[in-house]
């Protein structure tokens, strides 16, 4: 994977970066992640090492009432003015906030984000993510934003003037995208206060989410946005990092964009109202119940609409690229309503889709509330799904991001990662095993990509962790997106389907509007899937848990009167039993667990003459003798014949021979080939 630079053509996985990727991911993908692989037919007489055990009852997920609304915590009333000839946005308006904790505040925290394209001392620019050796992110021409006024209307003796006293810098740092503002008197629990401010912005070229490209304007993270005060009283405030993003209160915004009559506007939430004056085009939107808020405006624009499951639906696209346009409205034809029967309606009337002009990708890949950015480059062949993996993945955050708020710099996993789960079980379910690509019969799914990327870091860093920890943005791509929806995915496939998508569809209803963190995912799969799957999630979150199956050992003879299989309580077991005569056999398969993960896992017995006895195990202690009796010489075993554990480590130990096997059955030489190609692929 790249170093990370942006949203769209890096984080989200590239499965065509070489043939060889290709092929790789063929071979660990043969799995759609749409559904779960049909277990090969065994015979009647199967038996089971353990008996899984069933998860608890739980309601389903579509019976959990969903909240209309969220808490109202701040609202912005903003007037912005685009001069895009000088590339400048003059805003005006006001703030309303409630202190929504249970403390008394004497001061509040504003992000300034469009600081961290200042200059070079902002924490964006220092960070090594930023400056790795694939090339900087330092936008050609500088961004800010200048604060002119910020006046508290309930002031002790009347409004009283803010900004002088503001606190620009954090101690001994010269970042200027985290603000401290004392307040001249104490914010009682409960109480609301109003802010009036000025403020002016120049904005850079695009860089990491925002900027200029040309005429092209994307405005994201443009105004003075208070930071989250949790219940506690504490505020969670931070400067913009390079792969963090964001956290804050709902509320409602209404906001008024005023720009030349030649240029189209999309933005956050409807527009209540549109007129031209005086040559300008002016837009007045009102949207309740979102936590952010972006415009775009762009001489150029084209149109395209439609009526998917009662949202409106805008596509803002160049000119040229209606066929992207046209694959992108598809997609989403199929995501809201996937979306909404997994996780809960989509609660806002409309959805804006932007496409991005060649140049500008950097503002590609990218969500606000009802409003995405895509991506994806034109001269791809049909087969190529990158636009649509990327308009999936932003639709996503409507969800992850949107809906669930949670804390976005020291969880990014609630976020990317559920988000990458999501969008791979999407893509699975609308375009089967080729869900990732799908060219000249070659077919690469979404889940193989997260299961190549996701163990290349398994065991560097936890997955569970802030943003600005991880080492590269390698490791973040690699853990956050990739890893996350690995871990989930191969819960859905040990665990069953249906268990862990009440699981998710549980966490997104339940926790609508209400910033949820770790431990509340970790609840909704210990009430929907169970407590051992729940364990699994937790230790392969928070301690870097892996797993790699192995056949350590096999033998097979022919059977002895006098001989016996016993367990390691003296027990004896039979898998199978063959005809009483001189032509019986027995044997037995060592299968070990290495690692922390205890995952259930089959294993087939694979005979001389092809047939396959399959045989369950609940993964738990370091190993397993596993018995077997029958007519036919046991010549091979395979653990995880349906590739189920996406998290093993190392698959290219998951067969093994008999010691006297006199030449490998189908199974195995199939096996074989596809761990020699695998060797091959990997080899540097």
């Amino acid at each position: 994977m790249p170093t990370v630079r942006t949203r769209a053509s890096v984080l989200l996985p590239n499965p065509f970066a070489s043939l060889t990727s290709l092929a790789l991911l063929g071979v660990l993908g043969a799995c759609a992640p749409g559904s779960l692989p049909a277990a090969e037919p065994s015979n009647a007489n199967e038996t089971r090492a353990e008996t899984m055990p069933e998860p608890p009852a739980a309601a389903f997920a579509a019976d959990v009432p969903l909240p209309e609304h969220a808490e109202d915590v701040v609202d912005y009333t903003l007037q912005a003015k685009l001069e895009p000839a000088a590339h400048t946005v003059h805003g005006t308006g006001s703030i309303r906030w409630r202190n929504a904790s249970d403390v008394a505040q004497s001061e509040i925290f504003l992000h300034l984000y469009l600081n961290a394209f200042k200059n070079e001392k902002s924490v964006f620019l220092r960070e090594p993510v930023s400056r790795g050796a694939r090339g900087s992110v330092r936008p050609a021409d500088w961004g800010y934003i200048d604060v002119r006024r910020l006046t508290l209307r309930e002031g002790p003796d009347g409004p009283a003037e803010l900004w002088p006293q503001a606190e620009l810098h954090r101690p001994g740092d010269e970042d200027e995208t985290d603000v401290r503002v004392p307040l001249p008197r104490a914010v009682e629990p409960g109480e609301a206060i109003t802010l009036d401010v000025v403020f002016d912005e120049k904005l850079p070229t695009v860089v990491e989410r925002t900027g200029y490209y040309g005429s092209f304007h994307m405005v994201g993270q443009w105004f003075p946005k208070i930071a989250r005060l949790e219940k506690d009283g504490t505020w969670a405030h931070f400067p913009f990092h390079h792969l963090a993003e964001f956290y804050a209160d709902f509320g409602t915004y209404d906001v008024t964009i005023d720009v030349p009559e030649a240029f189209l506007i999309g933005a956050t939430g409807p527009a209540v109202d549109t007129h031209l004056e005086g040559g300008r085009r002016i837009e007045h939107h009102v949207q309740t119940d979102i936590h952010d808020f972006a415009w775009t405006a762009w001489d150029r624009f084209e149109t395209m609409h439609a009526n998917v499951d009662g949202v409106e639906v805008t596509m803002l696209y160049p000119p040229d690229l209606g066929h992207m346009a046209e694959r992108e409205l598809d997609t989403v034809r199929f995501a809201i309503p996937y979306f909404g029967e997994r996780y809960g309606r989509y609660p806002y009337p409309l959805l804006t889709v932007v496409h991005p002009p060649e140049g500008a990708e950097e503002a590609g890949g990218m969500e606000y509330p009802t409003l995405i950015t895509s991506g994806g480059r034109w001269y791809l062949p049909r087969g190529v799904f990158t636009a649509e993996l990327v308009t999936v993945h932003e639709f996503g955050h409507q969800y992850f991001y949107g809906l669930l708020a949670s804390n976005e710099l020291d969880w990014p996993f609630l976020d990317e990662g559920l988000n990458s789960f999501a969008e791979e079980d999407t893509l699975g379910a609308w375009l089967g095993p080729g869900s990732a690509g799908n060219i000249s019969g070659l077919t690469v799914n979404d889940a193989a990509i997260h299961a190549v990327a996701g163990n290349l870091g398994a065991q560097d860093e936890p997955v569970a962790q802030p943003a600005y920890a991880f080492a590269s943005g390698e490791r973040y791509g690699e853990l956050v997106y990739s890893r996350t929806a690995t871990i989930i995915e191969t819960l859905r496939r040990a665990y069953g389907d249906e268990s862990v998508r009440k699981a998710m569809g549980l966490y997104a209803r339940r926790w609508r509007f209400r910033h949820p963190g770790p431990d509340d995912l970790i609840a909704c799969f210990a009430e929907a899937v169970g407590r051992e799957a729940a364990s699994n999630l937790r230790m392969a979150l928070f301690d870097k848990g892996w797993v790699d199956y192995l056949v350590s050992d096999i033998s097979s003879h022919k059977k002895s009167v006098a001989a016996g299989v016993y367990d390691r309580e003296g027990r004896r077991e039979t898998v199978a039993t063959g005809p009483a005569n001189d032509e019986s056999y027995e044997g037995w398969a060592l299968v070990t667990r290495h690692g922390t993960l205890m995952l259930p896992v089959d294993v087939d017995l694979v005979l001389e003459n092809g047939e396959k006895r399959r045989v369950h195990w609940d993964g738990r202690g370091d190993d397993v003798r596993l018995p077997y009796e029958g007519h036919q010489p046991l010549r091979a075993a395979v653990v995880d014949p349906d590739n189920r554990v996406l998290l093993d480590q190392d698959r290219t130990n998951n067969h093994a021979a008999s010691r006297d096997s006199r030449a490998p059955t189908r199974t195995l030489e199939r096996t074989t080939f596809w761990t020699e190609l695998l060797l091959q692929l990997l080899s540097p």
